[in-house]
């Protein structure tokens, strides 16, 4: 039985990741600060919560763990640019560290699941393999690409570590996500029959649905060492690859709504087309889902009222409502509470 280290276990991956590791047998230590609640994940007699921030993490916490998955992220390119030193601290020096803590405690895997955002812009002709230079436009990209060369160094005949570049993630979660590509698209189609889409359509993006990404995770745990030490993998398949305009008339196509396209914003120059034949032949895998049947699946969980769009599923208005309300609690709290405090014993009776 393995037991295994998740970072970032109750967000919109681990929420998916968590309960196929339950599920395969696995122990697990979920490490997460919990922003969007630890209900996401579902108690079970293997699983250990620990509420605790990356950045803190210790030897102590990777006591008897055999693998680390290190999900943990300021999360999206918009909090990124926000946030900018935190999402350097967590997205890139906080997992470096727990790669090292890993291999100091006797860890003997790491897999770090970065981004392919970290291509950048590429020319429109080109498909990128993981030997493609590299070209990070944002906080978010280049905060993933320090974390992928500082893991990536520790890596040794007893400590395996692999690299994740994963496309865009959709599809349903626990810990659910409108502000990614497909979800915000399907969203928009089945609240009032428009997709909203940055102009001007011909950028390229590689999309993975949340539970192909995950099967990849379990399978890596179980994978040669030999196949996966010091690799790095783009995650994702050719078939979904998608020049945005066209991903948007797909996802309109699979919905049975009368839906259509409505252009917004400045141009977007990112852009990348991104190969995925070694993953398909190191690993034997092959994604499951196309951006349809993702789209699909959100619109029945909306048409049938299992889930709705909260302040909590736009990642950046989370973040921004929990540090408002941080500064006011801190402004009210006193002696230990609001309207409740600690008792005080000088209070006659």
């Amino acid at each position: 039985m393995k037991n295994v280290l998740v970072t970032g276990a109750g967000g919109y991956i681990g929420s998916i990741l968590v309960p196929k590791l339950l599920e395969q047998g696995c122990n697990v230590k979920a490490v997460d600060r919990f922003f969007f609640g630890v209900d996401k994940l579902q108690p079970h007699p293997n699983l250990t919560i620990v509420n605790e921030d990356c950045r803190r993490l210790n030897e102590d916490h990777f006591i008897d763990v055999n693998a680390v998955i290190d999900l943990v992220a300021i999360s999206n390119d918009p909090s990124g640019e926000l946030f900018k030193e935190v999402t350097y601290e967590v997205n890139y020096l906080a997992r470096v560290n727990a790669a090292i803590l890993a291999k100091k405690m006797g860890v003997k895997q790491y897999i770090l699941p970065s981004s392919c955002s970290i291509y950048g812009f590429q020319d429109k002709e080109a498909v990128v393999d993981e030997s493609a230079k590299t070209n990070p436009l944002t906080v978010y990209a280049k905060a993933n690409e320090k974390a992928e060369q500082g893991v990536l160094a520790l890596a040794d005949d007893n400590f395996t570590v692999t690299v994740m570049r994963q496309a865009t993630v959709y599809g349903y979660s626990p810990r659910m996500r409108f502000d990614v590509a497909i979800n915000g698209m399907t969203y928009g189609a089945w609240e009032n029959g428009i997709i909203p889409l940055m102009r001007d359509g011909s950028q390229w993006r590689p999309m993975v649905h949340v539970e192909d990404t995950t099967d990849v995770m379990c399978l890596l745990l179980e994978a040669d060492t030999h196949t996966v030490n010091g690799e790095i993998f783009n995650v994702g398949s050719n078939r979904n690859n998608y020049q945005l305009g066209q991903l948007a008339k797909e996802i309109a196509a699979a919905l049975p709504i009368e839906v259509k396209i409505d252009w917004y914003g400045d141009p977007d120059h990112r852009s990348y087309r991104v190969n995925f034949e070694k993953i398909e032949k190191a690993l034997n895998w092959e994604a499951k889902y196309i951006a349809a049947d993702g789209a699909l699946q959100i619109y029945k969980k909306l048409e049938n009222g299992t889930l709705e769009k909260t302040e909590q599923s736009i990642t950046l208005n989370w973040y921004k409502e929990l540090v408002k309300w941080q500064k006011v609690i801190k402004q009210v709290d006193m002696y230990g509470g609001i309207l409740e405090i600690e008792e005080n014993k000088a209070l006659s009776r």
